[in-house]
């Protein structure tokens, strides 16, 4: 039986690890070939192998989604090795500065983060859409979270950039439905990432806990949960939902 993504590339940002790592391996188990993009070149030839040995087809590109030639070279490498592009996932984000009151909130940091998950997302929509236009349509997944968007953020300069993420997948899912191409912004609650993790840590380091075990209580949820609703999202059985997702 087919995959839901058979013949379908996909190109991922952040595809080394966490969400985008699992997304990688979901989306090729699916019959996607995958351009996995990242700064993270030893995880992320670490998915490309774990893909190829279960018979997937994937290549690696070192993208730092804040510099625009390199994201115009992102999207090239999809139509250079595959021929066409359907799919974009924008998982590439940090988080920084958490648990800091915002008089103390260092201008540096708020930057740096704005710029890696907000400019880096529009950056890669930017040079994947002429592609996506070309191959007749798509689907575009940009990792947004419910920070900033239904609640707050134990970062100041994280929930505001997760805030700017859903609020760019709002300005463009109309313009680019004319061009068949749906787009969506998912939220995913508290998923077991490097980041998360890191950030439970700060959590308790800051109210004086321990933290390995405030990691031990908190329930992350597994980045694979993510990526098979991302799958179905990309697919055709997917076709009928609209907007914003919300996920555990």
């Amino acid at each position: 039986m087919a995959g839901w993504l058979e013949g379908k590339v996909a190109l991922i940002t952040g595809g080394a690890r966490g969400i985008g790592g699992a997304t990688a391996v979901r989306f090729a188990s699916e019959g996607a070939m995958v351009i996995v993009a990242d700064l993270l070149g030893s995880e992320g030839n670490e998915t490309i192998q774990t893909i190829s040995a279960a018979g997937g087809e994937a290549h690696f590109v070192r993208t730092d989604v804040t510099n625009e030639d390199e994201c115009r070279a992102m999207g090239q490498a999809a139509m250079d090795r595959f021929g066409k592009l359907d799919i974009v996932v924008t998982c590439a984000g940090i988080l920084q500065g958490a648990f800091t009151d915002i008089t103390d909130f260092d201008v540096d940091t708020f930057v740096r983060v704005q710029d890696i998950n907000v400019r880096g997302t529009f950056l890669s929509i930017k040079h994947a859409v002429p592609h996506l236009r070309q191959s007749g349509g798509g689907t575009v997944i940009c990792i947004s979270s419910g920070a900033g968007v239904t609640g707050g953020s134990s970062s100041i300069a994280y929930g505001t950039s997760k805030a700017g993420v859903h609020g760019f997948v709002k300005c463009i899912e109309g313009s680019l439905q004319r061009d068949n191409i749906r787009v969506h912004a998912v939220c995913p609650g508290s998923v077991d990432t490097p980041l998360k993790r890191e950030n439970v840590r700060d959590g308790a380091r800051a109210a004086g806990r321990d933290p390995d075990l405030a990691l031990a209580n908190a329930s992350l949820v597994a980045p694979e949960g993510i990526a098979g609703v991302l799958a179905f999202l990309a697919s055709e059985q997917g076709s009928y939902i609209r907007g914003t997702v919300f996920t555990r």
